[in-house]
């Protein structure tokens, strides 16, 4: 048994609020640094839509060839051209995150949301989107898509 046994002062912990400052100033700069940015946000985003639009593109074209069309060549030479176009683009995202130590895990649905672990140099945090604006997101995307797609091949000289 020590001398300290017996003094009800020390059970309790105190701690200065000067002291409590310092260590949350600096357990926050240590984890704003491990922290995404904006950019990577968008980037973390970017890889998670970009292969739900290639699907949804792969879906598209087994359609079209499964039903004769007059421009059934037409739809399909286009179709693969935004996959090629959206596999390159996700391909160099993907690189550029693993430049920056970012790992995008396994998702999970729930309630409407799915959700997706994501590790960023050693943070650990999960990246939510509602479906619905999964689904307005990859519209907006894909019509982007087209519209590069259509520039490329000289619509405008009509």
């Amino acid at each position: 048994m020590s001398k300290l046994d017996g003094n009800e002062r020390w059970k309790s912990k105190m701690l200065l609020t000067e002291h409590q400052e310092q260590y949350e100033n600096r357990h926050d700069a240590k984890n704003s640094r491990k922290r995404p940015t904006e950019d990577e946000f968008k980037m973390i985003r970017d890889c998670i839509l970009l292969p739900h639009m290639l699907s949804m593109v792969q879906k598209s074209i087994e359609d079209i060839e499964n039903h004769s069309n007059l421009l059934k060549q037409l739809y399909l030479t286009a179709g693969r051209a935004l996959m090629s176009q959206i596999s390159a683009d996700l391909y160099s995202l993907r690189r550029e995150l693993s430049k920056r130590n970012i790992k995008i895990m396994s998702d999970e649905q729930a309630d409407m949301v799915m959700y997706h672990r994501f590790i960023c140099r050693g943070y650990e945090d999960r990246f939510g989107m509602v479906r619905d604006v999964m689904r307005s997101e990859i519209s907006i995307r894909l019509s982007m898509y087209i519209k590069e797609l259509v520039g490329r091949m000289g619509a405008n000289d009509y």
